[in-house]
C-alpha cells in the first residue's frame, strides 16, 4: 500500500467542521486572498465573519497546540514578570504558569523557535508553548507589567487608584458605571490573586465581608475562617462588580441576594466557582465556593472509615434495595461520601439518578439532576418524575420535608436503592427524625437499612508534627480508664501548613446497621439514646470512640476531637 504524506488540515477546512463559517463564506474570503495576498485569518477577521480568538483556537488545532483563553485563565503573577516586558510585546509572548520546573508560555506564535530557546535561556526553565490571541497577550502585559507579588500590595496599590473610589453621595450607580470598576486592570489583578492564593492554599470558600469602614478578606481552609486581609470599604463596590462580572450576574442589582458561577483554568487545571452575593447593612457580602474536581476524593478506602466501619459500608452500599442515609452538619463531607460510594458501584449494567441542589461536580456515566424550586423542580417532584425513568440506584441530594422523605421509602421499598441525606447529629437521631417528619416507624423499619453519621476532622500537619505526653483524666478517659499517661501528637506550626499545625481533613464515622433488634426498637418508638446504646452492643462505634482511635495513632488531636464529636 502506497504511503501517503501526512498533510495537515487547514485553516478554512477547521473552520468549516467547527461550523463558524459556512461554504459560501470561506469562498468569499479565499477570493479576497487571491486579491490582497493577507492570511486567511485575517482576511475572515475583516469580513467580520470571525472572532480573533476563533482563528487562533483553530490555528492552536491545526499545529496540535493547546489553546488558552486568557480571559479564564487565572495567570500566576509570580511568573508573569520573568521576561522583560519589552521582549515580551516584542515576540506576543506572556508566562502564564508553571508545572514543576516547565514554564507555561502563551504564543501568538508557538513555532517560534528563536523566541522558546531565548525564553528557555533566560529562564533556565523548560517551556511549553500554547497559543492565545495577540490581543489577549497584550491586554495581559497591560495588566500585570509592574504589579506586586502579594494580595496585599495588590490591594495597597488599588485603594490608590481614584478611579476604583466613588463619590460617598452617589446612592446609584450606573451600570456602566459598575462594569468600568469590575474591568480596572488593579482589580483584575486583585481578583485572580485572590483565587489563586486561595486554590493554592486548598480553601473551599472565599468570603469577602463589608464592615463599617473597611472589608474583610477571609479563606475557609480545613473547614476553618483564616482572616487573609482587608481593604478600603471604598474598594468593596469595585470588588463587587468585577466578580459579578465574572458570575454573569446583575451588577446594578444590589439590593436581593444573587447566585452564579464561572470557570477558570489554574495551574493547567480547570476549577470551577459557585458564588453567593447577601445585601448587608454595608454593602453585598460575596461567598465563593471553589469546586476543584482535582482534589474530590473517590476512593472510599482514603475517606477515612476504620478497617470495621469500611467492611459494613462497603456491605451496605451493595444491597439491591433499601436506603442508606448520610448524617451530619453542613461542610461535613456527606457528598463526598456519597459520590464515592456511587462511584464505587457505577457499572454499564446499573441506571443511577441523581437530584442535587447544587450538583457540585460532574460524575461520568451517572445522571445528574439540578432541582429548582422557582419553577417548580423540587426534591419530590423530580424524584416522582425518576421513579418512571427506570432506576436501579437513587441518590437524593436532601431529605428535607415530609413528602420527599416518603417517596424515598417508597422507592427503598419497592426494589430501589436510596441514598440521601439528614441533618442530625448521630447515625441512631436519623431513625428518630423520619418518625418526627410523619413517616410510619413501620416504614423506616422495613425501607431503611444502614446510616452512617460523619464529622471532618483537621489532620495534624506531618511536616511539624511533635509529640507530647498527657496524664491523669484524660489519658483514662482515652484509653477507658487502662492507661495514667499518653503520648499524643500534635502540629508545632510550620510554613507548609500556614503555621496552624494542621494540613488536610479526614472523616470520622460511625455507621450503624439495621437488624431486627434495632427494628424492634423503631417498631416501638425508642428514643434516640436507646437506639445507640443497642447498636454499641451489636458493635457500632460512636463518633467519639473512632475520633479517640485517630487521636491515639497521631492522625488528629485532642483539640479536634473536643470540637466535632459529642461524649455519648
Amino acid at each position: 500500500m502506497e504511503d501517503r504524506a501526512f498533510r495537515p488540515r487547514r485553516l478554512g477546512e477547521i473552520l468549516l467542521a467547527k461550523y463558524t463559517i459556512t461554504p459560501e463564506q470561506l469562498e468569499r474570503a479565499l477570493e479576497e486572498q487571491r486579491k490582497t495576498g493577507e492570511k486567511l485569518g485575517e482576511v475572515l477577521q475583516k469580513m467580520g465573519l470571525v472572532e480573533s480568538k476563533e482563528v487562533y483556537e483553530a490555528l492552536a488545532e491545526q499545529l496540535g497546540i493547546p489553546y488558552v483563553d486568557l480571559d479564564s485563565y487565572v495567570i500566576d503573577p509570580r511568573v508573569v514578570t520573568l521576561l522583560p516586558e519589552k521582549f515580551c510585546r516584542q515576540h506576543q509572548v506572556v508566562p502564564v504558569g508553571e508545572e514543576k520546573n516547565t514554564l507555561i508560555l502563551a504564543m501568538a506564535n508557538p513555532v517560534d523557535v528563536v523566541a522558546i530557546d531565548r525564553v528557555r535561556l533566560m529562564t533556565k526553565k523548560e517551556v511549553k508553548p500554547v497559543m492565545a490571541s495577540p490581543q489577549d497577550i497584550e491586554k495581559v502585559l497591560n495588566a500585570y507589567y509592574g504589579m506586586g507579588e502579594s494580595v496585599e500590595e495588590l490591594i495597597r496599590e488599588a485603594e490608590t487608584r481614584e478611579s476604583l473610589v466613588l463619590p460617598e453621595e452617589e446612592e446609584e450607580l450606573k451600570i456602566d458605571q459598575l462594569k468600568a470598576l469590575g474591568e480596572e486592570a488593579p482589580i483584575i489583578r486583585v481578583v485572580n490573586m485572590l483565587i489563586l492564593q486561595a486554590i493554592r492554599s486548598g480553601a473551599s470558600d472565599i468570603h469577602i465581608e463589608p464592615q463599617e469602614d473597611q472589608v474583610r478578606i477571609r479563606f475557609r481552609i480545613d473547614g476553618i475562617l483564616h482572616d487573609i486581609t482587608s481593604t478600603s470599604i471604598q474598594v468593596h463596590p469595585a470588588l463587587v462588580s468585577r466578580i459579578k462580572i465574572l458570575s454573569r450576574m446583575n451588577i446594578a442589582e444590589r439590593r436581593l441576594p444573587q447566585d452564579g458561577r464561572f470557570q477558570v483554568t489554574v495551574d493547567n487545571r480547570t476549577v470551577d466557582f459557585r458564588v453567593s452575593s447577601l445585601p448587608t447593612i454595608f454593602g453585598e457580602k460575596i461567598v465563593m465556593r471553589i469546586l476543584d474536581k482535582s482534589t474530590l476524593l473517590l476512593d472510599l478506602d482514603r475517606l477515612g472509615f476504620e478497617e470495621e466501619d469500611l467492611e459494613k459500608f462497603y456491605r451496605l452500599i451493595q444491597h439491591p434495595y433499601g436506603m442508606i442515609l448520610l448524617t451530619g452538619p453542613t461542610g461535613s463531607g456527606k457528598t463526598t461520601t456519597l459520590y464515592s460510594a456511587l462511584n464505587f458501584i457505577n457499572k454499564p449494567d446499573l441506571n443511577i439518578i441523581t437530584i442535587e441542589d447544587p450538583v457540585e461536580y460532574r460524575l461520568p456515566g451517572i445522571n445528574q439532576v439540578q432541582v429548582r424550586p422557582k419553577i417548580g423542580l423540587t426534591f419530590a417532584n423530580t424524584l416522582r418524575a425518576i421513579m418512571r425513568q427506570d432506576p436501579d440506584v437513587i441518590m437524593v441530594g436532601e431529605i428535607r420535608d415530609y413528602e420527599t422523605a416518603e417517596i424515598a421509602i417508597h422507592a427503598a421499598l419497592t426494589g430501589h436503592l436510596v441514598f440521601s441525606t439528614l441533618h442530625t447529629n448521630t447515625a441512631a437521631g436519623a431513625l428518630v427524625r423520619l418518625q418526627e417528619m410523619g413517616i410510619p416507624s413501620y416504614l423506616i423499619a422495613s425501607a431503611l437499612v444502614g446510616v452512617v453519621a460523619q464529622r471532618l476532622v483537621r489532620k495534624i500537619c506531618e511536616r511539624c508534627k511533635v509529640e507530647f505526653e498527657v496524664r491523669g483524666p484524660i489519658a483514662r478517659e482515652l484509653t477507658e480508664g487502662r492507661e495514667d499517661h499518653l503520648v499524643l501528637f500534635r502540629g508545632k506550626g510550620c510554613p507548609e501548613c500556614n503555621r496552624t499545625g494542621y494540613r488536610g481533613r479526614i472523616a470520622v464515622s460511625e455507621v450503624l446497621v439495621m437488624d431486627d433488634d434495632l427494628r424492634a426498637l423503631v417498631l416501638r418508638n425508642a428514643t434516640e439514646r436507646e437506639i445507640t446504646e443497642k447498636a454499641c452492643e451489636k458493635g457500632m462505634r460512636t463518633l467519639r470512640e473512632n475520633a479517640i482511635r485517630k487521636v491515639l495513632r497521631g492522625v488528629t488531636t485532642l483539640e479536634e476531637m473536643y470540637r466535632v464529636t459529642a461524649r455519648v
